[in-house]
């Protein structure tokens, strides 16, 4: 059986042919699996300090769950999946643009919108 390479991947999130894999989102070192059956929406947001950027893994806002990324603090732009629960995985991927490709074509979302509607 040949082995291929999935759509994305870099060291925390993973894209795969029927989900989006967060590393290091439970405690301890947990994966989070989402098929892309389950994401209603994605979006994006730029951070800042109090936005989301000097968190490195948790909570300071209970609607949203940032997954484990030490990193974050040196990235600009998150992406918030839209699962119909009340709080939303807020992922910082190497890739911003190129993972939101991936969830848009496999969870069958409209192309993202220009400026602030993205």
């Amino acid at each position: 059986m040949a082995t291929t390479t999935p759509p994305y991947e870099d060291h925390w999130i993973t894209c795969t042919e029927d989900a989006v894999r967060v590393r290091g989102y439970y405690f301890p070192w947990g994966t989070k699996t989402i098929p892309y059956t389950k994401i209603r929406g994605v979006r994006r947001r730029e951070m800042g300090m109090l936005t989301g950027q000097g968190r490195i893994w948790g909570t300071g806002h209970p609607r949203y769950w940032a997954s484990l990324d030490p990193e974050r603090m040196s990235k600009s732009t998150a992406l918030i999946l839209d699962l119909g629960r009340y709080v939303r995985p807020f992922l910082t991927p190497d890739d911003p643009d190129a993972v939101e490709a991936v969830i848009r074509e496999r969870a069958g979302l409209p192309a993202a919108e220009d400026g602030d509607g993205r």
